[in-house]
């Protein structure tokens, strides 16, 4: 039983039955899935703090600009519709595999594009490759980690993803300030180094179609708006901050990055912390909490100046940024068991369409009115409360810290045997 470390079984869909001889995903087994955590948002930040440099290089003018990071967003969010469980029917390795050369290969397009028409289109290749590392990643996560310990294992891999996030604003700015190109040859580099340590993962046996119908189920659904909105909304706010900072407090694109990166870096290290909380709390206070203090913060970040004030509000906003993933990745992984990739590619789909559309709204208002498009985005953050409160059930179960103990049978209304909630 999942938490009994004298049997190493898990239920990982109803009837099924993971390998014994699977071992679970701790110390050197998981650096694999955190390597390639660490991708996905580093390609999406690293554009942000040379949008003025990309704006004056093609000519054209900040809204425009503005679809180099949205465009890598589009295709990726559309594909992840389907992202995790075309992985699971053709195995895992082999997808990642596939999706990683082709990172590779668009990273060094997007350095060397003459026109912005052919820059967006290598973007959107980088996205498309990116819509099936997370996912897969997740769900291979998920199958390896006992229940009780998911959270904590999501925290980690929330933790390699700010970190991402944070190095990838550093990187950018300081590559702005000698050739843009500079920060696309990084991404290839490290899609390349994690191609090589892609974790396993064939196709599963029984899995060769799992079920689509569980994803179009109304808790999925709720998370899914909650995750859009939150992305629109508070947690996509590092566009705005990130334009505040050039044209707004004038500072150079270096230390623009370090401002970026700071509240990443607080997500890093928190991501554990997250987790943990995460399994003794359970994600309904969790989410409500974390999102409500996001928004507030993003709303204050509109109506204050200064560099301090606004580097300290944004290392705030940005630690906090981590909580409501985790959040979302840890339900996402938990409601749809049987097929954790489909379900996480899913609600990961909701999410990075917002992130897409939020600068596609926001920047043309903040053009006109900085305190409108922070205040605008922060008010999202009560659409992501209602969907966060519509997809965990009340009663659902807490872990609290202690020694692992072998679980006596499931409560009333608790139908899988890893723990996680089925859909109704």
């Amino acid at each position: 039983m999942a938490g009994d470390p004298a049997d190493t079984r898990r239920m990982t869909a109803p009837g099924q039955v993971a390998p014994a001889d699977r071992p679970p995903a701790t110390g050197l087994r998981a650096l694999p899935f955190y390597l390639g955590g660490f991708l996905g948002p580093f390609g999406t930040m690293v554009i942000i703090p040379m949008l003025p440099e990309l704006r004056t290089h093609f000519g054209v003018d900040s809204a425009t600009i503005s679809w180099g990071f949205s465009a890598y967003l589009f295709p990726m969010a559309a594909l992840l519709l389907v992202s995790g469980t075309i992985g699971e029917r053709l195995g895992r390795k082999r997808v990642l595999q596939a999706s990683l050369v082709v990172y590779v290969v668009a990273s060094l397009l997007v350095s060397v594009a003459p026109t912005l028409e052919l820059f967006l289109g290598a973007r959107a290749a980088q996205g498309a490759a990116n819509a099936f590392i997370t996912p897969l990643l997740v769900a291979g996560l998920a199958d390896a980690t006992p229940e009780a310990q998911l959270g904590r294992r999501v925290g980690m891999y929330t933790s390699f993803q700010a970190v991402g996030g944070g190095l990838a604003p550093f990187v950018g700015g300081l590559a702005a300030e000698v050739d843009w190109r500079y920060a696309f040859w990084g991404t290839a580099g490290v899609a390349l180094v994690v191609l090589f340590f892609v974790p396993p993962g064939e196709r599963r046996v029984g899995a060769d179609r799992p079920p689509i119908r569980p994803l179009l189920g109304r808790r999925l659904l709720a998370l899914g708006a909650g995750s859009f909105a939150a992305a629109a909304g508070p947690i996509g706010a590092g566009v705005l901050v990130g334009f505040k900072t050039r044209d707004v407090l004038g500072m150079e694109p270096t230390t623009a990055g370090l401002l970026l990166a700071s509240g990443n870096l607080g997500a890093a290290l928190l991501g554990p912390v997250f987790g943990r909380a995460l399994d003794r709390y359970g994600a309904r206070p969790c989410g409500v909490w974390a999102t409500v203090s996001v928004s507030l913060l993003v709303a204050t970040l509109g109506v204050t100046d200064g560099r301090l004030v606004t580097a300290i509000l944004y290392a705030m906003a940005g630690s906090l940024f981590g909580f409501v993933i985790v959040v979302l990745q840890k339900v996402g992984a938990s409601i749809v068991p049987e097929n954790r990739g489909g379900a996480l590619s899913a609600v990961l789909s909701f999410r990075f369409v917002g992130h897409a559309v939020g600068p596609l709204v926001w920047v043309p208002v903040f053009s006109r009115s900085n305190a409108a498009a922070f205040v605008g985005s922060a008010i999202l953050g009560l659409v992501t409360v209602a969907g966060i409160l519509g997809a965990v059930p009340r009663a659902e179960p807490t872990t609290a810290p202690g020694p692992p103990v072998r679980p006596g049978p499931p409560p009333a209304g608790i139908r899988q045997p890893s723990g996680a909630v089925s859909e109704e």
